[in-house]
């Protein structure tokens, strides 16, 4: 009886032991994850604000074009 005790006490804590070996490693991975996730987003947000900023860009280069023809037009017309 005595010996069966102490085998299911290192049982124990052997499982005990694995248990938060697993659960390191499950935090590790979700860390990884959050910020691979995280990266990504700023990533695809850089990207939009970086074609925003060409579209404004082009559009007011257009408006500008436009407005100093329809002036010069206005002008010499």
């Amino acid at each position: 009886m005595r010996q069966s005790l102490a085998d299911w006490e290192r049982a124990f804590t052997r499982e005990i032991s694995l248990d938060r070996l697993r659960r390191d490693r499950l935090r590790q991975t979700v860390e990884q994850r959050t910020l691979k996730r995280r990266l990504q987003r700023r990533q695809k947000r850089g990207s939009m604000r970086f074609v925003a900023l060409v579209l404004t860009l082009v559009m007011t280069a257009v408006i500008v074009t436009v407005v100093m023809f329809r002036t010069l037009y206005l002008l010499l017309g």
